[in-house]
């Protein structure tokens, strides 16, 4: 497996490895990236075509998040520096795979990944949570005052060769409060029911909150699971070392 590992300080840098996960995937070589993002609100296909998209672009820029905007599924995600993002580029020649099998692998390389870090976390949601969806992990039972916090959100891309499947992941205890503040007014003008107390973390899970420890644990995860044959080709996006 192709691991794409680096860091850029814009968000329209940063999205440009992408192309290069699913170039990967459609040359028969599945792909990885798992890194923190520049401070952002990626917005999704389905954000554009609601009637209060620019509103919400603003919403985001004033509470100093930069609004981009994404090709994968999904309603808009907010990352503070510290929240990680992470992308699985796997062929669809040959009729291999289907959508639904695709996130079933994801979310469960990702729930491994996380328990082995010692964060107790459960597939589903809370109600109104950010970037709702059925492919979602959430803090388990009671493990601290968030509760059930939602920590992570799958979306997908799908090509004619390729597909990305993509997420986020909330991991550090400071991280809940300032995506809530800026995600409030956000989805308040897509007309998406958010409860500011839905977001949760790794760390509020009983697991680690250093971003790079976790991120380094799901990109493991992924290239010893289902799609990956534990072997590591280190790619290096920013011309930086492995």
């Amino acid at each position: 497996m192709r691991v794409y590992r680096g860091e850029f300080a814009t968000p329209a840098a940063d999205r440009k490895p992408t192309a290069d996960l699913l170039a990967s995937a459609a040359d028969g070589v599945p792909a990885v990236r798992v890194t923190a993002p520049p401070r952002q609100v990626a917005f999704g296909r389905r954000d554009a075509r609601e009637s209060g998209f620019e509103r919400a672009k603003r919403a985001a820029r004033d509470a100093g998040f930069p609004a981009v905007e994404r090709d994968v599924g999904g309603r808009a995600v907010a990352y503070t520096g510290a929240t990680l993002s992470f992308g699985v580029a796997v062929p669809t020649g040959d009729g291999r795979g289907s959508i639904d099998s695709r996130y079933e692998v994801a979310t469960e390389a990702l729930r491994g990944a996380l328990r082995g870090l010692g964060a107790d976390v459960v597939r589903g949601e809370p109600p109104a949570a950010f970037c709702p969806g059925d492919h979602s992990l959430r803090v388990a039972g009671e493990a601290n005052a968030t509760d059930d916090g939602k920590i992570a959100g799958l979306a997908q891309r799908v090509r004619a060769d390729a597909a990305l499947v993509a997420g986020v992941l909330v991991v550090s205890a400071d991280d809940p409060g300032p995506i809530a503040r800026v995600t409030d007014p956000v989805y308040d003008a897509l007309d998406v029911p958010f409860d500011p107390d839905s977001v949760g973390s790794v760390a509020d899970a009983g697991g680690p909150g250093d971003p790079d420890a976790v991120a380094r644990a799901v990109e493991d995860a992924f290239v010893e699971g289902a799609w990956g044959d534990g072997e590591r080709e280190i790619v290096r996006v920013d011309g930086g070392d492995a």
